[in-house]
């Protein structure tokens, strides 16, 4: 009883952090820029194919991928921040909302049309492959490195947005870009990186899904309903509510599934609804 009980709950928090790696990106922009970015997964479906091809068809080592996925993904989103997004920033949520799925639907049929629709392998190298045994227990060595990715790129992002200048331009230039473009912030480009960024982490998070979940054509539509609810649950703005919220939704959904396979993949709806009627600004949301 007691290893299974450890067993859903190591599996569900490493699952937890997989959701977090994949959503802290958007919680930045869709939090800090107030912009729906429905786009998102599509960034981490440019890193995941980044991955696939360095891995399989030029021979990069897996750790050597990781980087490219970020850049490659983050120099996506700088391109389409520059060129279309930047003309939404006033507009409505709605219409973010369509464009932005807009978008996603041109990142699937592109994905189909050059990869295919099948499931794309990955060989992680042998340091990262079976587990570690503890207590008698069986601890997945993939899964203790995406635990541990994430609590560093955790502690990494609250110290640059919350105690750093930058964090500060962006948080004004988000509120009153007229008044911190009169305080000598470079509105244009603080937007720029803080897209880059969220962009970035998508790409990082969808390279490191592929040994878990695998990857797919339809990788953007199928994770952007878990992408949501993370930041939801989380509450907006808070990049500490999306690592709390991605902890528990994946610990619930692990759960769920062991102990109550009769609800599926439906029990995570369900803790989002319980959590939502609780705190219905999220976890930690301020608004």
């Amino acid at each position: 009883m007691l290893a299974s009980l450890a067993s859903v709950l190591f599996d569900g928090f490493a699952y937890g952090m997989l959701l977090f790696l994949l959503s802290v990106g958007l919680s930045v922009t869709l939090g800090m820029m107030n912009f729906v970015n429905l786009a998102h997964c599509s960034f981490a479906m440019v890193g995941g194919y980044v991955t696939v091809t360095l891995a399989n068809a030029f021979g990069w080592p897996f750790f050597a991928t990781l980087p490219a996925a970020f850049l490659s993904a983050a120099a996506a989103s700088v391109v389409l921040e520059r060129t279309l997004y930047r003309r939404l920033y006033r507009a409505s949520d709605l219409d973010q909302c369509l464009f932005t799925i807009g978008i996603v639907f041109i990142s699937v049929a592109a994905a189909a049309y050059l990869y295919g629709t099948l499931q794309q392998p990955i060989n992680t190298p042998p340091t990262l492959q079976g587990a570690l045994e503890f207590l008698g227990m069986r601890f997945g060595v993939y899964r203790l490195f995406l635990i541990v990715t994430a609590l560093v790129i955790t502690a990494i992002l609250v110290a640059a947005l919350e105690y750093t200048r930058f964090g500060a331009q962006v948080r004004a230039a988000v509120d009153n870009p007229r008044m911190a473009r009169g305080l000598g912030v470079d509105v244009d480009r603080a937007f720029a990186i803080t897209f880059a960024l969220g962009g970035g982490l998508a790409g990082l998070g969808g390279a490191l899904a592929i040994e878990i979940v695998g990857l797919d054509h339809a990788f953007a539509f199928t994770y952007l309903v878990y992408v949501l609810i993370v930041v939801a649950v989380g509450g907006l703005g808070s990049i500490g509510g999306s690592f709390v919220a991605a902890a528990v939704l994946g610990i619930s959904d692990m759960a769920g599934k062991y102990y109550f396979p009769q609800l599926g993949a439906f029990f995570i709806y369900l803790v989002m609804i319980a959590l939502l009627i609780w705190r219905p600004a999220g976890l930690f949301g301020k608004r």
